[in-house]
């Protein structure tokens, strides 16, 4: 049976809402969407929940309208603004000397028990990226393997309680349930890159209106993510200074003439600032080195993340810029020469089934990503927001038939894994047994020593 999701992606500039079908499969049919300018957010965090509310009502009920559908509870994304991220390890002892699904989640609580998590985060996710069996490394997946002890390394990404219980004050005040968040980036990721380029290592740039977000994939889960306050609005706001003309006219000049290839003395004919009725004449190619300085330095300063990292030996596939502001003509070209001419690839979200045209566009990447989140979840394993263990295989058809069930009948692996506990616990109420007869015992001969004494 198919069920319906809704997604929401609260951005910088802009809100989007998708609504979509998702079979037993999981495959994906987009039936709604709906689109609106992001209001009371500021660097993708909530400065203003009332303003941000109607924003968010807006979008959710134009995707309603189009796909006729009444769905209350929505995935959303966060910005990384605000967001910390460390490293953990856990190790568990194997007693059942066989790796079920309850072992695996006690080593990642146990990773996140030891992780040193400030009192005012939360954690937002929990990304293994690396499972030692005994002395085995890099296991992909420790599922079903004979071990004596399963040691995990996970990132972990945490972000304020102040901005995770604003973001969701927001959404309620639209009439929307929060039934989990992921990170934009995350998301984008998810929508954008192909399991090579991740096996391979590579690093997501999502170029937003007022933020660019990095994540960097090493060994098909995530290692790294930073956020950076600028976006393709600060070109704007360049340009505005520099040409003594208002926003709104500094954003269609950006649109209209700007490129970081093609440059030109012709001169354009502009409104100055303060005053709407007179009008100077200022050139194009001082418009191509405004824009050219702002994304220099914005991809110079990616440049450095990725370099602070200490990830930039493992990103064979190279970088992937997606999101509105990487639509800038030229933007590859400059940042093959920024990044040290590693492989740069634009990308925009993959194809499915309904996509309209509109949502085709790099800008909704992290949109998209959300309901590919909703359909499976896309590493082996998590926890998520709502601190739940998640794994790729939630449910494993495979095993249905060791157990005598019909192929219809959906059980999640946890259960399986706790069915196949259930030996060790019968064998656990047979040692106590034994033991209570073992008190017998010596009971019976305390009572023959004092009669005979």
């Amino acid at each position: 049976m198919s069920r319906t999701v809704l997604a929401i992606d609260i951005g910088s500039t802009k809100i989007c809402a998708i609504i979509a079908q998702i079979d037993n499969d999981n495959n994906i049919a987009i039936t709604g969407a709906g689109t609106t300018r992001a209001q009371g957010l500021k660097r993708g965090s909530i400065t203003n929940i009332e303003l941000a509310s109607r924003s968010i009502k807006t979008a959710v009920e134009d995707a309603k309208r189009v796909s006729g559908s009444t769905v209350s509870s929505a995935i959303v994304s966060m910005s990384g603004a605000y967001t910390k991220s460390l490293n953990s390890n856990g190790i568990v002892n194997i007693q059942s000397k066989e790796i079920s699904f309850k072992e695996i989640e006690r080593v990642m609580h146990t990773s996140l028990y030891n992780a040193n998590i400030p009192n005012e985060y939360e954690v937002l996710h929990a990304l293994p990226f690396n499972f030692k069996v005994d002395d085995q490394d890099f296991i992909e997946d420790p599922l079903g393997m004979n071990a004596s002890r399963l040691e995990v390394e996970t990132h972990i990404i945490t972000t304020q309680k102040s901005n995770l219980n604003n973001l969701k004050k927001a959404v309620l005040g639209a009439g929307v349930e929060v039934e989990n968040i992921v990170l934009n980036s995350y998301a984008s990721s998810i929508a954008t890159l192909n399991s090579d380029e991740k096996e391979l290592g590579v690093a997501l740039i999502d170029m937003g209106g007022n933020t660019s977000n990095i994540v960097i994939h090493a060994g098909n889960s995530i290692r790294y993510n930073e956020f950076l306050g600028v976006g393709s609005n600060h070109v704007t706001s360049d340009l505005s200074m520099a040409l003594h003309t208002p926003l709104n006219v500094a954003d269609n000049v950006k649109l209209t003439y700007g490129s970081l290839t093609n440059q030109s003395n012709d001169l354009i004919e502009i409104p100055v600032i303060g005053d709407v009725d007179n009008t100077h004449e200022v050139s194009l190619d001082v418009v191509h080195n405004v824009i050219y300085a702002r994304v220099e330095e914005t991809l110079m300063i990616l440049a450095q993340f990725i370099e602070n990292s200490g990830l930039k030996e493992q990103i064979g596939a190279g970088i992937v810029l997606t999101g509105g502001f990487s639509k800038m003509e030229g933007i590859r070209e400059l940042a093959i020469a920024t990044f040290g001419s590693q492989p740069v690839r634009l990308a925009r979200p993959i194809e499915m089934n309904g996509l309209f045209d509109e949502l085709r566009d790099a800008e909704f990447s992290s949109a998209i990503g959300l309901v590919m989140y909703s359909a499976v979840a896309y590493t082996p394993y998590e926890i998520d927001a709502n601190k739940r263990v998640r794994h790729r295989n939630e449910i494993p058809t495979s095993q249905v038939d060791i157990k005598n069930l019909t192929p219809s009948l959906e059980i999640p692996t946890a259960s399986i894994s706790l069915e196949k506990e259930k030996p060790s616990m019968i064998s656990l109420e047979d040692k106590k047994e034994k033991k209570s007869d073992e008190a017998g015992s010596l009971s019976k001969f305390w009572n023959w020593a004092t009669q005979l004494f």
